[in-house]
């Protein structure tokens, strides 16, 4: 049978779900994985598509570890060297009219 994915389901859900597919659930980092509910999976092993025997266990984490995110929306300021300047450039001047004497 293969692994469904739990990620990004919560802990009440990823429990139903690993029922109904044959998987048995471990989460290391919750001692009360029973009573967790509204808590996110964040990563789980193995991974989903795996093939494995009926009744094997799956292990989620529902907090990030060391170095795997956890840092907001990230940094907003500005970075040097910042780009090259370019890009667009200004509209060039319309050229003469080479006649405008003649006329």
């Amino acid at each position: 049978m293969r692994v469904p994915r739990l990620v990004g389901l919560m802990a009440v859900d990823a429990r139903e779900t690993a029922e109904a597919r044959g998987v048995l659930l471990a989460a290391p980092d919750r001692p009360d994985f029973d009573l967790t509910v509204v808590d996110y999976v964040v990563r789980q092993y193995p991974l989903p598509g795996s093939e494995v025997p009926r009744g094997a266990v799956v292990t989620v984490w529902f907090d990030l570890g060391e170095g795997e995110g956890g840092g907001g929306a990230g940094v907003r300021e500005p970075r040097l060297p910042q780009p090259p300047s370019g890009g667009l450039q200004r509209e060039l001047d319309p050229p003469h009219d080479p006649f405008a004497l003649l006329r």
